[in-house]
């Protein structure tokens, strides 16, 4: 197996999970946004986009949720819960996707990204936006984390992963979440777990 990514929000959560669970692939560093490399990742994925995951006989799989997925089948394990607990992990994958990551990535976008390629100033619109999103959510992540340690049962699952995406990128991207001790708490839990405070360690990022 090949698991192509980029030092990016998404890959990154799929280089963690993998990482996590000890999966056995191979980490290709790619580039599929450089348009000289474009065209020969089009067949892996149409948008493009990392991370992507290869397996002989196989079809290309994208997406980070479809990807983690398949590697939490493959390892087995309480990561990806596929009991009872599996509804309510669901529940944070989807709200984090679209609420709590979605706004910390105009953040992450706007101030690290935009710098290194685009010439343009900081999109002040979006970013307040942003922030009247995260001011909403945020506390809505906070009071759960109040009385649990994880978000899904005793133990971090992949819900942990894909609600955090953003966080490792809060301090350099100025993501307004400090003010969350219970985010912060449940943050640095994760962070002593090794593949996710440091998913590239070993690998290539440049």
């Amino acid at each position: 197996m090949k698991l192509y990514y980029s030092p990016n929000l998404n890959p990154r959560v799929a280089v963690a999970v993998a990482k996590h669970l000890g999966s056995p692939v191979e980490f290709v560093r790619a580039r599929p946004m450089d348009p000289r490399y474009r065209e020969q990742f089009r067949p892996l994925n149409p948008n493009t986009r990392v991370p992507i995951l290869t397996e002989e006989g196989r079809a290309p799989l994208w997406e980070t949720d479809a990807i983690a997925y398949r590697l939490s089948t493959l390892a087995g394990g309480e990561f990806w819960p596929t009991d009872e607990r599996m509804v309510e992990m669901l529940r944070w994958v989807s709200w984090g996707t679209h609420h709590f990551t979605r706004a910390g990535d105009v953040f992450y976008f706007e101030n690290l990204i935009r710098p290194q390629f685009m010439s343009r100033p900081a999109n002040r619109t979006a970013l307040d936006n942003a922030a009247e999103d995260l001011a909403v959510c945020g506390p809505v992540l906070d009071k759960v984390l109040a009385d649990r340690s994880w978000l899904v049962g005793d133990h971090p699952t992949y819900a942990d992963f894909r609600v955090a995406t953003a966080l490792p990128f809060a301090e350099k991207g100025s993501i307004p979440v400090t003010q969350y001790a219970n985010i912060m708490r449940w943050h640095d839990r994760l962070n002593r777990i090794d593949a996710w405070r440091d998913p590239f360690a070993g690998l290539a990022v440049e």
